[in-house]
């Protein structure tokens, strides 16, 4: 990495360290706690333009060359501007977080994807569209061929850049070696990826047999994988300005456990599954073919999230009667808002997520917003509502739909308080 690097990375992350002693961060620090522990406090915003970043950090206004500066460059770039814009609840930290280099190939066959672009490469280029996949169990035999992957840490690389960036950021931020080894463990996304998504559900139908065989099959590897991580002390703590589940942030009071001496366990953690493929099975099949083999992975759990952009409102019932240690829910576009309020009351997060269109779309229209974040509020008077804009592919490049829909969600938190 040139000097000129090390100077500009140097230069930013003064930036994110002066935005990290202002004493709002510590504002904001107390009120997740208070969330996260069900306290009735004011409705907690987090707006995350995820695939829409490329918009508002356009790739070629980075000035960093190397691949590991550039890299560190965008993700303190996104810290500054998120804070300069975003009238929102994240806290921005002086924490600097070196991922662990870490070979997680997964099972021992994956699918081949195929992308809207030809010939595409991942370097700066935004995977945006449809694309497709190859799935590899073909034939019911093909899940013997299958095997598990033990997890593979590479401590000479995940040293050499925590020694870079401790020289970097010297003085300035602290920096540790931390993160996260999943998103979700919800197992149905696998299935769909090895078997194909139309196939899986004809299976469900005509060969349960085979399905249940799969989901086992998938549910031991899983505990397998996280069981070796736990013991080669792998895991990384995820109870503070840490993102969980699908939107939200670990600020917690009743993570790591009261005989917690340093070395991280699946119960000091907060964990995640959701059912997104599972998306037009009825709550029957659903409990049948996938939250069966999710609950022994999340009984392992201290606190738990479930939930992405599924509609969740007819199953809730069946949600919180057996899944345990479970706090945070989502709440997506296509969920029925009353039904979710009248289930989980002030006993669960409400992690309402806002319908993407309103910022992805062709137009832009306040108005609308206002009124349909109005109306979530009334709704959920008395939940623990939090407020999550994910899911957000384009702005059409218009950076600043994402400041004014944090005004007026603001405007509108303060206005029915």
């Amino acid at each position: 990495m040139e000097k000129r690097e090390k100077e500009i990375l140097r230069s930013l992350g003064e930036k994110v360290a002066e935005i990290a002693s202002l004493p709002e961060q510590e504002e904001k620090r107390k009120g997740w706690l208070e969330h996260n522990s069900l306290k009735h406090t004011k409705p907690l915003v987090f707006c995350s333009p995820e695939g829409a970043w490329d918009e508002l950090i356009p790739p070629e206004t980075l000035q960093c060359k190397d691949g590991i500066a550039r890299s560190w460059e965008y993700s303190l770039r996104v810290k500054i501007y998120a804070w300069q814009h975003f009238l929102d609840d994240e806290v921005i930290d002086n924490i600097f977080n070196v991922y662990p280099s870490f070979e997680n190939p997964g099972w021992s066959f994956w699918p081949s994807f195929v992308y809207p672009k030809p010939n595409f490469t991942f370097t700066e280029e935004v995977i945006k569209g449809a694309f497709t996949w190859e799935p590899v169990i073909k034939d019911y035999s093909d899940l013997n061929k299958l095997y598990f992957l033990e997890p593979t840490y590479d401590k000479n690389k995940t040293d050499f850049l925590f020694e870079l960036a401790s020289e970097i950021f010297e003085g300035i931020l602290e920096v540790r070696i931390h993160g996260t080894l999943w998103w979700s463990l919800g197992l149905i996304g696998e299935f769909a990826l090895l078997r194909g998504m139309e196939q899986m559900m004809i299976d469900m139908c005509e060969s349960p047999e085979f399905v249940h065989k799969v989901m086992s099959f998938l549910m031991e590897g899983k505990l397998n994988w996280l069981k070796n991580l736990e013991l080669q002390n792998l895991l990384f703590l995820n109870n503070g300005n840490d993102y969980v589940g699908s939107g939200g942030f670990g600020f917690s009071r009743e993570l790591p456990q009261d005989d917690f001496t340093g070395h991280v366990r699946l119960k000091d953690l907060w964990g995640f599954a959701e059912s997104q493929e599972a998306v037009g099975l009825s709550p029957s099949m659903w409990e049948e073919f996938v939250l069966q083999y999710q609950l022994p992975i999340l009984e392992k759990f201290g606190l738990n999230c479930y939930g992405c952009c599924e509609p969740l409102h007819d199953r809730l019932d069946i949600l919180l009667r057996r899944v345990p240690n479970l706090r945070r829910i989502s709440v997506s576009p296509w969920c029925d808002r009353k039904i979710a309020t009248e289930k989980l009351q002030d006993k669960y997060i409400y992690s309402w997520k806002p319908n993407p269109v309103y910022v992805s779309g062709l137009s832009f229209d306040p108005d609308a917003i206002r009124n349909y974040v109005r109306e979530t509020i009334e709704i959920t008077k008395g939940c623990i509502l939090e407020i999550i804009l994910k899911d957000t592919h384009t702005c059409q490049n218009e950076p600043e739909r994402f400041d004014l829909w944090c005004q007026i969600v603001q405007d509108e938190i303060d206005r029915l308080a």
